[in-house]
């Protein structure tokens, strides 16, 4: 899971640019696809292989950021039959979910295929992306924009009313999204009460998900985006709290990649998303961490409820969200095949079997679950003969992603401050080393930096607000620094 989330709102400024570029090149990020690889794109794009089934009927919506054009899942929601006991009228739901069948437009051993091996996943910079497959196929033929037609693996998930899985139904289909939404206008109308129900029930839905993770001890961590805004042609640096239409969206790829783990295991072969618990040690530091940032963490409490209380608005709370993410990376991917199980089934953070399987357009590893899941009995040779290597290639890709996002972070905090070296600052200390306890990390108050904190003679105050001195930002050659004024 990334530790800083960030991204760019207008254009950057050329020194940022040129640092970006630089970057891309020193860690051998490719510029461009090959020539064969869109070729065969372009092909693709002109006919991909189509499903026997077609459910264009079903108005379809999508929920992504406003500048999005790389679609992997629509949705429909509507309410079913009876049962379940909470206080919903004795409904259920369903949840029809539509993935982009890269499969379709992908053929094994194939040029396009070999690329996206060798990429792995979408790589995202602040000023652009570098895509898994060519922006013909992932922002185009294969993504699910709204008023065409698109190949997709269609889930049809059926809830009762408290929101548990009672039938789960994957095939392939032809799709069509009626309306393409960001959260923030989700959010609006879904408070507003002008939502038709189809959105509205998110609300329900995401709600319902939402409780049984409390009741099987999940967590779903809220941190903060760190967000670059063009403002008066200038840049300025703000937090953006996730809002609770994205917890719900989140709450159905969720249930989705649960439901494609249960399949995986009762036929035997599959990929999950694995995570081990958490050692006593990690779960310990969490504990000094709250105390020093003055969260009230009576021991009694889980971790998980403890993280349901915090507020990403308030910036203890924010900081200490951060913190959090290091009981996440030890996250990996984990294959068995011919009924072999693996010892460690559940993602610890999500507290059942999960796996990745509803981002196919950005990651590799979702169509192969999305083969696995259609044919769960009788998997493609081509998903067999690569699932072996499957984890090691995600973990490479994902190695360079985590490296990505934290350079990225780095060099755009840089750019903003460069003429502001030697200025004061006022902050909060969230992060001491233990064992150089005059090395840490402040968070700003303004601009919205958290950057290492040195050069002190005394241990700095975990959980303090200290004035600090910017000794250091240059987006080419150096990160930012503060030392305590």
């Amino acid at each position: 899971m990334p530790s800083r989330r960030i991204r760019v709102t207008g254009t950057p400024e050329a020194p940022l640019r040129a640092a970006l570029a630089a970057l891309r090149t020193e860690l051998g990020v490719p510029e461009t696809f090959p020539p064969e690889v869109l070729a065969e794109a372009e092909r693709a794009a002109k006919s991909p292989v189509p499903p026997a089934e077609d459910a264009t009927d079903i108005p379809f919506f999508t929920i992504d950021p406003p500048t999005s054009m790389d679609l992997d899942q629509a949705m429909h929601l509507s309410r079913r039959g009876t049962g379940g006991t909470r206080g919903t009228g004795g409904t259920g739901f369903r949840v029809r979910y539509a993935i982009a069948d890269v499969a379709a437009f992908v053929v094994p051993g194939g040029a396009l295929d070999a690329e996206a091996h060798r990429r792995v996943t979408t790589l995202y910079f602040p000023d652009e992306k570098t895509p898994l497959h060519p922006p013909l196929l992932s922002e185009g033929a294969a993504s699910l924009l709204p008023d065409v037609t698109r190949p997709a693996v269609l889930w049809t998930i059926d809830l009762d009313a408290d929101g548990r899985t009672v039938a789960v139904d994957v095939r392939r289909a032809l799709v069509r999204s009626r309306a393409k939404l960001d959260y923030a206008t989700a959010q609006r109308q879904i408070d507003a009460g002008t939502a038709e129900e189809p959105l509205a029930l998110l609300k329900d839905i995401g709600e319902a998900r939402e409780r049984l993770e409390v009741e099987r001890g999940g967590i779903s961590l809220n941190v903060p985006e760190q967000e670059i805004v063009e403002h008066d042609q200038t840049y300025e640096l703000a937090y953006r709290a996730p809002l609770p239409a994205d917890g719900w969206n989140a709450q159905i790829s969720l249930l989705t990649g649960m439901a494609a783990a249960d399949l995986m295991l009762t036929h035997g072969t599959g990929v999950l998303r694995t995570l081990p618990t958490a050692p006593d040690g990690a779960v310990g530091r969490l504990h000094r961490t709250a105390h020093a940032l003055h969260i009230d963490w009576p021991h009694h409490m889980a971790y998980a409820e403890l993280i349901r209380s915090l507020d990403p608005h308030l910036p203890h709370h924010a900081a200490f969200l951060q913190e959090c993410t290091t009981l996440l990376r030890g996250a990996g991917y984990t294959v068995f095949r011919d009924g072999n199980l693996p010892a460690v089934t559940t993602h610890a953070a999500v507290a059942a079997p999960y796996t990745h399987c509803t981002a196919p357009l950005r990651r590799l590893v979702d169509r192969y679950a999305s083969e696995l899941c259609l044919a769960p009995g009788n998997p493609p040779a081509w998903v067999l003969a690569g699932l072996d290597a499957l984890p090691q290639q995600m973990a490479d890709g994902t190695r360079l992603a985590g490296t990505v996002e934290r350079e990225c972070v780095d060099i755009v905090e840089a750019a903003l401050l460069k003429d502001r070296v030697g200025d004061l600052f006022d902050g909060c200390v969230v992060d001491v080393d233990e064992r150089q306890p005059t090395v840490g990390k402040v968070q700003l108050d303004t601009p919205a930096v958290v950057a290492r904190l040195e050069g002190g003679t005394t241990p700095l105050p975990l959980g303090e607000r200290l004035r600090v001195r910017l000794t250091q930002a240059d987006p080419g050659t150096s990160k930012v620094r503060f030392a305590p004024a």
